[in-house]
């Protein structure tokens, strides 16, 4: 499955299916959190947080790309990712494109 965040495929003809997404809400345990909070005080970036998103953004796509293959979607394009905040410890990550099929030349 091809993904891009540009627009076409450079030398395809595509046919749009629709609109994909994934989604997902993470949190870090509270372990982890309390220890992300006592990072703030000395500064530097926040391991635990950083592992957490990454982790996230892979979920969301795989569940994006998921919904592009239940369509027979060869590739997603102009695909775009948003994060926020629910609440202390906990991400919203959204990732979306949309599927085409590669036509034969």
């Amino acid at each position: 499955m091809k993904l891009l965040s540009i627009e076409h495929i450079p030398g395809q003809e595509i046919e749009a299916l629709g609109l994909v997404k994934g989604t997902i809400v993470q949190t870090k345990n509270l372990g982890k959190d309390f220890m992300a909070g006592m990072k703030t005080l000395v500064g530097g970036e926040i391991v635990g947080y950083t592992e957490m998103l990454t982790e996230a953004r892979q979920l969301a796509t795989k569940r994006m790309v998921d919904e592009a293959e239940a369509l027979g979607a060869d590739a997603v394009i102009g695909i775009r990712f948003g994060s926020s905040s629910l609440m202390q410890g906990a991400a919203e990550v959204v990732v979306y494109g949309t599927a085409v099929r590669i036509l034969e030349k």
